[in-house]
């Protein structure tokens, strides 16, 4: 088992499911190999509930199961964890197949997002998460999607948070930081979830693998790491497993790149999202 890494490590996007995942197990193994950050953002809303979402409660009904299971990662972890709350950009896929048209599906995503931004000023979620579909829709999909997304930097810029998204693959999101920008979210405070390693527009969070973390650090721009570990027991390690992160911490340590991993672990959380891994970590 890895040991203490003496810094503050962060997984910037992982997920812990209460129900039938590992949880706060997962946080520990985490902790068990140097990590000491998380940031938890709730599985697709289908995941963990019985049926599609309808309402606000149905979303409180996730964002509750979220919080609660960030709150036994913190006790598992040096440092704690923060909740990132949201919509699933799939969701709309998964509510169009069951008979909504693409308005009816937008007004309801907005519906989940206007709730987890009210777990954003009340305290609990430190971020919202947002996006739009990562595969091919009709257009009219497309649209919808666009537009929650644009709710969701509205709530964000209104709320002061940050907020991650769940995309297409790509390098240029220039267009979308520009969207953001107009309702007043400063372009650094949208995080790409599952970057690679080079991203214009919107702050990269970069998939630990090594050829793109290696990239990230040659570009010296602001990047953080994560795994999209899911918390699935039908896929375990699925997408990166929680000891991830850490490992990739050690390895970019041994190559020589200190000034990078704190400008991962430290400097870029700190400009995003406002928080302190040092002192959290201290504390």
């Amino acid at each position: 088992m890895d040991g203490d890494l003496d810094i503050p490590v962060l997984d910037d996007h992982m997920h812990l499911d209460p129900l039938v995942g590992r949880g706060a197990a997962a946080a520990a193994e985490f902790a068990d190999h140097g990590g000491t950050h998380l940031l938890v953002v709730n599985k697709p809303s289908w995941h963990l509930l019985d049926d599609l979402p309808e309402g606000p409660d149905d979303f409180r009904t996730v964002f509750d199961l979220t919080v609660s299971v960030v709150e036994d990662a913190t006790d598992a972890l040096p440092g704690r964890a923060w909740p990132v709350l949201g919509v699933h950009p799939a969701l709309v896929t998964q509510l169009v197949e069951a008979g909504y048209d693409a308005a009816s599906a937008r007004e309801l995503m907005e519906t989940g997002l206007d709730v987890a931004a009210e777990y954003v000023a009340d305290g609990p979620a430190l971020a919202l998460k947002s996006g739009r579909p990562h595969y091919d829709v009709a257009d009219d999909v497309w649209t919808a999607s666009n537009a929650v997304m644009k709710r969701g930097f509205a709530l964000a810029a209104e709320t002061g948070c940050a907020i991650q998204l769940h995309t297409e693959s790509g390098e240029d999101f220039t267009e979308v930081a520009d969207w953001a920008e107009e309702r007043g979210l400063p372009a650094e405070r949208v995080v790409k979830h599952f970057s690679g390693g080079r991203l214009a527009g919107p702050t990269k969070s970069v998939i630990a693998n090594k050829d793109d973390l290696e990239l990230a650090v040659e570009t010296g721009e602001p990047f953080m790491m994560e795994t999209d570990f899911i918390d699935d027991p039908d896929r375990p390690g699925a997408v990166l497993g929680p000891k991830t992160v850490p490992r990739r911490v050690r390895w970019l340590r041994e190559e020589g790149h200190d000034d990078a991993l704190r400008r991962a672990h430290v400097e870029t959380p700190a400009s995003v999202y406002g928080i302190d891994t040092e002192a959290t970590l201290d504390a």
